[in-house]
Order: C-alpha cells, then sequence, then structure tokens
C-alpha cells in the first residue's frame, strides 16, 4: 500500500561504508533504514529545509545510539544545495519531496553535484493524488516527468523499484 523505506532501501544494494544522502529527510524512515546498513563506517546525511524535524530526527539518533547520522539544514530550491562536497556520496534518496519543490531542476542538479561517479539516486514519488491521500492533484509530479528530468541532468536510467501501491520508484545512475 504506501511506501515502505525499509522494502525500498533493500533494492538498492547498499554497502557497508556507503555515503547516503537523504534530501527531503522529514522525520527520518529513509535514514534510520538505511544508517544501519552503511554500518559504523558509513555515513548518511539527513537533508531538510524544516530545522525543527532535523532536530527531532538528531535526538532520536542520539536517544538509539546512533552515529553515523549527520543532520544537513539546506534549501534544495536554493543554488546552494547541500554544502556537501562534489562527487562525495555513493548513493541519494529522494523520496516524497518533488512533489513539495519548486525548483524540480535544481534538486537533480544537486544531486548529480554531490554524487560519485556510478553513484545511483533513487527516485521515489506519489502517482496521483488519491482523493486528497497525496499530494493536491496538481502538485503531482509524475513518473515520465521525473525519468525525463533526471535523464536531461545526465543520469542513466538503471530500473524501477516497487515502491508500493500509491508511488512510484525510479533508480538512476550517474555515468
Amino acid at each position: 500500500m504506501f511506501s515502505d523505506p525499509q522494502k525500498n532501501i533493500g533494492q538498492l544494494d547498499v554497502r557497508e561504508g556507503d555515503r547516503v544522502a537523504d534530501f527531503g529527510a522529514g522525520s527520518g524512515a529513509y535514514v534510520f533504514a538505511v544508517s544501519g546498513r552503511v554500518g559504523p563506517s558509513g555515513r548518511v546525511y539527513a537533508v531538510d529545509v524544516q530545522k525543527d524535524l532535523l532536530t527531532k530526527l538528531k535526538n532520536e539518533a542520539r536517544q538509539q545510539h546512533i552515529f553515523n547520522i549527520e543532520i544537513i539544514w539546506a534549501d534544495l530550491d536554493s543554488g546552494a544545495g547541500t554544502a556537501l562536497l562534489e562527487e562525495s556520496v555513493d548513493i541519494c534518496i529522494i523520496s516524497n519531496l518533488l512533489f513539495q519543490v519548486s525548483s524540480k531542476e535544481q534538486v537533480a542538479l544537486e544531486a548529480w553535484r554531490i554524487l560519485k561517479p556510478n553513484g545511483k539516486v533513487l527516485i521515489v514519488d506519489w502517482n496521483d493524488s488519491y482523493g486528497g491521500l497525496g499530494p493536491s492533484p496538481k502538485d503531482v509530479f509524475p513518473k515520465d516527468a521525473a525519468k525525463a528530468l533526471f535523464l536531461k541532468q545526465g543520469f542513466t536510467y538503471a530500473k524501477e523499484i516497487d515502491a508500493g501501491g500509491y508511488h512510484y520508484g525510479i533508480l538512476f545512475r550517474k555515468t
């Protein structure tokens, strides 16, 4: 039914020591799902514009004794992006974010900038509005539009993943 971060991460081939950026981390569903897979030698960058959510995420990580999560406040709509180093990340997760941002191209450009060569980006977003269950109909960012956006930025299509009944999932590589 709904998108399951654990299931989606399981389709990504995350490895011990990987560096993963979660754009639009929110309350941390993907951050916590991937933190155990990268292990203590890996790093998870929780990127969000909402400082209160990042504070909550940081406190929860501390309470759970998870120390491989780094909190990054960033407005992904702006040109400044994440301030992560170029080509420093193995995987970028962009889940339920594209329907919310005004500059989708800027988000794709930032993913490209921070990903290492052959790095992966996972896009998960709503298929439809579903009568108000998801985003408003005017805000839905369709799968074909997401595919076109990332291909335009130079990514190579890798595969689609099963992201649940209400979401699509697309995996791209930086080549």
